[in-house]
């Protein structure tokens, strides 16, 4: 068995550089995360103008229209205090909105002692980096000393398979599978056999790449948490959403359908590394409120680390006094 303690303790270390390589690959390209908040204000007086420009960039970097409507409700609020009286207090009063969004969301991943298995049911529509993301969390999971299996629950592409059976040999993880176009609940129902048998401690399942207008494949996907829940009334103890980032609004919308449909436990958000839409995160913390675990800028297994709104608020708009 294993504690809190361990499972929690490495998941604070991050890699040096993490933040600022977070804050470069945010900041390619010409977006509100890049802007020079001067601009808002040639003259240096922060006023109505300069929070309607302001709403516009917000609103164009994928934040949204109600997320963006809170944060400037709140500036606003602070320019009739006049506590807006210069750039500096702007950028202030931002990062404080930013945060008040953000915080209440970023609750990292506790792998549960109680739970052995404990079951990840990975899901996300084709794309999104799901695959990858397991690879990753695999790696992780045995840092801190966790013993892992992978369940091969996307049938549906033999690549698929392929591609988790290479992550499972990179980490000498044991993989379980079976032919194309098996039922994915059986292949995840042996996984969870096999990893109680052995005394694993972490059972990451993978699924298909759902389209999340596909009923009949969401309903499948409802299924496998039936089947797994029947051999363990708590699990699955995470069910893991994969977002990509670049998709923008269409990632909230993804979000809003997986969470109707299964009930989301966590969120991972892939592929942080376009230019505008780092906001959309924002979206999606206001909009569901469901823990972000874990934010992605890249293929590498230390491109991936655990969700820190204070963090992520420095990497989009700098450090303020």
């Amino acid at each position: 068995m294993f504690g809190k303690k361990q499972a929690t303790s490495s998941q604070d270390k991050k890699p040096r550089g993490f933040i600022s390589r977070l804050r470069e690959r945010l900041n390619r390209g010409d977006s509100w995360l890049t802007y020079d908040l001067a601009n808002l204000a040639p003259g240096g007086k922060i006023d109505e103008d300069s929070l309607d420009e302001l709403e516009s960039l917000l609103v164009m970097a994928d934040v949204g229209i109600d997320t963006t409507e809170r944060i400037l409700a709140q500036l606003r609020k602070r320019l009739a205090r006049k506590e807006l009286g210069n750039l500096d207090a702007l950028k202030a009063g931002l990062k404080s909105a930013v945060l008040e969004v953000l915080e209440p969301v970023a609750v990292p991943l506790d792998i549960s002692k109680q739970a052995e298995p404990f079951v990840i049911l990975m899901v996300g529509v084709n794309g999104a980096g799901k695959t990858t993301t397991i690879g990753k969390l695999a790696k992780r999971f045995q840092d801190q000393g966790l013993s892992v299996m992978l369940a091969a629950g996307d049938t549906f592409r033999a690549a698929a398979v392929e591609q988790l059976q290479a992550w499972g040999e990179r980490n000498k993880v044991p993989v379980v599978a079976q032919q194309s176009g098996a039922d994915p609940a059986a292949v995840i129902f042996d996984a969870w056999q096999a990893a109680r048998a052995r005394g694993i401690n972490v059972l990451l399942a993978d699924t298909a790449g759902r389209l999340q207008n596909q009923q009949g494949l969401m309903d499948e996907l409802a299924k496998i948490k039936r089947v797994i829940g029947k051999q363990d009334s708590s699990a699955p103890h995470e069910v893991m959403l994969v977002l990509d980032a670049s998709q923008g609004q269409n990632a909230l919308v993804q979000a809003e359908k997986f969470h109707a449909a299964l009930g989301l436990t966590g969120i991972t958000v892939t592929k942080l590394d376009g230019s505008a839409k780092g906001g959309i995160l924002l979206a999606i913390a206001n909009r569901l409120k469901v823990p972000v675990r874990f934010i992605g800028i890249g293929e590498a297994a230390d491109d991936m680390e655990v969700f820190s709104a204070a963090d992520f608020a420095d990497a989009l708009l700098g450090k303020t006094s």
